[in-house]
């Protein structure tokens, strides 16, 4: 049996995997899906986006400007003087997003189908404590 760490590094490698496939059928990148998540929950601007996602002004300037080259965001100026964006999905990001989400709950389904409640509830609770030491190990 592998060490725990080693096999939630391999898990890892193996979930971003099919997660990347899910979502280059519908021409994004996983980061994009995720940056398309964060709009559709209700943050539109730059600032807000950067809150949520933590990431730095260029690395999310230029995911946005990716995701409105690809036509799934549209950007409206506004302010005074218009300089501010607040971005919205446009109807190719909202179908990407149903497209992915649904692939996305079918891999649950197929990942879990012969798993029994208590087995998920326990992988819940020990992934929720290894996430919780993990944290804690890392401020140190």
């Amino acid at each position: 049996m592998k060490d725990s760490l080693i096999a939630l590094r391999d898990i890892e490698k193996n979930y971003k995997s099919v997660l990347l496939a899910i979502t280059k059928r519908s021409k994004l990148t996983i980061a994009e899906w995720q940056l398309l998540l964060q709009i559709e929950a209700g943050y539109r601007t730059q600032e807000q986006l950067s809150d949520a996602t933590k990431l730095d002004t260029s690395t999310l300037s230029r995911q946005l400007k990716n995701l409105v080259t690809k036509e799934m965001l549209q950007k409206t100026p506004t302010g005074r003087d218009k300089r501010q964006l607040v971005y919205s999905m446009s109807q190719a990001g909202k179908k990407a997003i149903i497209e992915i989400d649904t692939a996305f709950a079918d891999l649950s389904t197929r990942i879990f189908d012969r798993w029994t409640d208590e087995e998920n509830n326990l992988l819940r609770i020990l992934l929720n404590r290894l996430d919780k030491s993990i944290a804690r190990v890392s401020k140190q």
